[in-house]
């Protein structure tokens, strides 16, 4: 095959993977602010275990069916994983019942920035003049539409810091791992989908209850509840998983960059089905220079030295093609 079409291949298997992971993410977002905001489900914590204990059954039933081949992750590495996943979900929520939405907002931006320095750090990338300006265009952009009020206290920024901290480390991690094991977005989903399954359920009603003050045995689980909670599962394992593809095929960084598109897209339909209350100038303004920010991204980072790493030390060996297995999780977002 020449070079051309393995170029044109991967161009399209990276929009591929891309276009399913907002698809999926905008879908389960939506979804979540009807079970939260209409049907009263408010236990997000719980709700995230739910969507990896359906990702792990998933799993299960397509290693049965040899979809999916065995592979080694070190349980060391399982372990740090979850750890760091784990501690963005709650972090997060936490963060968002400690502090105001504009401060919850910022922390969520700043994400770009260390998820930057852990790629300087670690990885020894270095990003050029345009690359950089992009990204502070992105963060401006993003800004603009979506921080409004801004207050903060110790424990809230005590709580962001974490939130912030462990969602980095969490996508730097599906990198490292996949490009050092050579292993596939499936195979390392089935590694760290049933750890964190367990642990969020086990976690996860405790943890709701101290946030809400509400018991999810306690819930009234109607029939139209149930089915939103189910859509909400399935979708979930789609967003999990394209993820962990997105971030293999590109970088947390690009992850980060590129999902602010999704933050838009979640304000655009959120406008068009949950009323234009809020929609005014200054935030179609924000979208604007958020979105010329990432197309400027997108073209500044692939120009060669846009974001080049200078040594590597893991082992050389050709990974797998991660987007052709057949396809947070992003965190619940409490509404």
């Amino acid at each position: 095959m020449s070079s051309a079409s393995k170029g044109d291949r991967k161009a399209s298997l990276d929009a591929a993977s891309w276009l399913f992971n907002v698809v999926t993410s905008v879908g389960i977002i939506l979804v979540n602010k009807a079970l939260m905001a209409t049907y009263g489900f408010s236990f997000a914590t719980t709700l995230t275990g739910m969507h990896f204990a359906t990702t792990t059954l998933l799993t299960v039933v397509l290693k049965s069916l040899g979809y999916i081949q065995t592979s080694h992750l070190p349980k060391s590495d399982i372990i740090k994983f979850v750890l760091f996943a784990n501690c963005s979900i709650v972090g997060m929520n936490v963060s968002l019942m400690w502090n105001s939405v504009g401060f919850y907002q910022i922390a969520k931006l700043t994400m770009i920035p260390v998820s930057c320095l852990l790629e300087v750090v670690l990885d020894n990338v270095r990003y050029s003049r345009d690359t950089k300006l992009s990204i502070i265009l992105v963060l401006a952009g993003v800004a603009v539409c979506t921080v409004t009020d801004v207050s903060v206290n110790t424990k809230g920024f005590i709580a962001a810091v974490i939130a912030v901290c462990s969602t980095a480390l969490q996508q730097y991690y599906v990198h490292f791992l996949q490009r050092k094991y050579s292993i596939g977005s499936f195979n390392l989903l089935g590694h760290t989908a049933p750890a964190q399954a367990a642990s969020l359920l086990l976690v996860g009603p405790f943890m709701d209850y101290w946030l809400t003050n509400k018991r999810v045995d306690a819930y009234d689980y109607g029939l139209t509840s149930t089915l939103f909670i189910i859509l909400s599962c399935t979708i979930a394992v789609g967003t999990n998983l394209s993820q962990f593809v997105c971030i293999g095929r590109f970088t947390a960084v690009s992850f980060q960059v590129l999902g602010h598109m999704k933050t838009i897209l979640v304000l655009f339909m959120g406008f068009i089905f949950f009323g234009k209350e809020g929609l005014n100038l200054h935030v179609v303004l924000g979208m604007a220079i958020a979105i010329a920010g990432m197309i400027w991204y997108g073209n500044a980072s692939s120009k060669p030295g846009g974001k080049e790493r200078r040594s590597f030390s893991l082992p050389t060996s050709k990974t797998q093609d991660y987007a052709a297995v057949p396809v947070s999780s992003e965190s619940v977002e409490k509404v």
